[in-house]
């Protein structure tokens, strides 16, 4: 029995799975330019957690637009806020040395709660939500970048 724990063991631990984030050192995504709109601390966050750099030996340009909003979704008789939605959208777009677009996506991620009786625990809540959806939008944008 405990032969075949061990060859079974032997073979699911050397299968070829990778984490993502296994090696930081594989996943420089070069640009020759990169161009950010929007939201700088959403842009400066997801080009450092992705490990982006600017490179004069490649054609390829990137473009990062980002968008940040806080909506009021529901109000209480007395007209003070209930709920909220946060809202992150950031627009990636690479473009070749002719600027004629090579590939183009769009990250939306949103979040909806409660308001909270205490303004600063709301606005500590608050930059919590905005830190893990952009976390979310940084992690689906180093699996699109690594599928190019």
């Amino acid at each position: 029995m405990k032969k075949i724990l061990l060859i079974l063991l032997f073979f699911i631990s050397h299968c070829g799975y990778q984490p993502i984030y296994l090696n930081k050192n594989t996943q420089n995504f070069e640009y020759s330019k990169i161009i950010s709109e929007g939201d700088s601390e959403i842009n400066t966050k997801i080009i450092k957690k992705t490990s982006m750099k600017e490179t004069n030996n490649i054609s390829k340009k990137l473009y990062i637009s980002s968008f940040y909003e806080i909506k009021g979704t529901s109000r209480n008789s007395t007209g003070e806020i209930e709920s909220y939605r946060t809202i992150i959208k950031v627009n990636l777009e690479t473009k070749d040395k002719n600027n004629k677009a090579i590939k183009s996506k769009i990250f939306l991620k949103e979040f909806s709660y409660n308001s909270k009786d205490n303004n600063y625990e709301l606005v500590k809540y608050q930059n919590f939500v905005r830190n893990d959806l952009v976390n979310k939008i940084i992690s689906e944008i180093i699996v699109y970048l690594n599928s190019q």
